[in-house]
């Protein structure tokens, strides 16, 4: 009778873990939605500070992962500010000064104009499955939808995050929740992702709240206002010589 006691909960914890999607295989299909071979955006930064809210606007074409380009047009006092960033490097041009300076360092972990976002975070690669390894770590509904719980570790020390948790959508198969730490274990970010639509056949946020942990205020909104995937972007566009154009 143990035997057969021990036979059936066996068989029942199995039946359990084979529920759950292979990580790897999630971290995949949600690169197909969030990542693309290039894409044209305008956006938004709403920057709840501790004095109110104030927003930056911006226009950003990228390439893969190693090249974009970003130009602020509003407010006045930000127009013309520009950011290029061509694979691990990431350069700056404010028209007020004319001058461009490279972020390096410890320099990308500072916040881009007082927002919740670091540079690091305008810099990070879009493809998680080439950072990090998954594993489901249990099933929850959260913000009313079904989601697999994914604990992401990553695979090399040059990416911002030792650490991710992740809410994933189960229909959509995109995050909704995450959970940004450092290597020490501390939590360093929250972010949530809303307004999801289905664009070009992939479904995608056009909202992301980020709220550092360390920081006071009530975080910031980053939302796209159009965006286009897999379109023909001039090379030129991703050179120093454009920073000053």
């Amino acid at each position: 009778m143990k035997t057969i006691l021990i036979s059936i909960f066996s068989g029942l914890v199995l039946n359990l873990t084979a529920q759950y999607p292979n990580g790897n295989d999630l971290l995949r299909r949600i690169d197909q939605n969030m990542s693309s071979d290039s894409r044209i955006f305008t956006s938004k930064m709403i920057i709840h500070g501790t004095r109110g809210a104030r927003t930056v606007e911006s226009k950003t074409w990228s390439i893969g992962e190693d090249r974009s380009f970003t130009e602020y047009t509003n407010p006045p006092r930000e127009n013309g500010t520009k950011m290029l960033k061509l694979q691990d490097a990431l350069w700056i041009y404010s028209p007020g000064t004319d001058r461009t300076i490279q972020i390096a360092g410890h320099m990308l972990r500072q916040s881009v104009m007082g927002s919740d976002m670091s540079y690091e975070d305008m810099m990070e690669d879009d493809r998680l499955e080439n950072h990090y390894k998954a594993n489901v770590v249990r099933e929850e509904t959260t913000l009313d939808r079904k989601c697999w719980v994914m604990e992401l570790i990553a695979t090399d020390e040059d990416v911002a995050y030792q650490k991710r948790i992740q809410w994933v959508d189960q229909e959509r198969m995109i995050p909704i929740k995450e959970e940004l730490y450092a290597k020490s274990g501390k939590l360093l970010k929250n972010t949530e992702l809303s307004d999801v639509r289905k664009i070009d056949g992939r479904w995608f946020p056009f909202k992301i709240t980020f709220k550092d942990m360390l920081k006071t205020g009530d975080g910031t909104d980053f939302i796209i206002e159009n965006i286009e995937f897999n379109v023909k972007i001039d090379e030129t566009v991703f050179t120093k010589a454009s920073l000053k154009k």
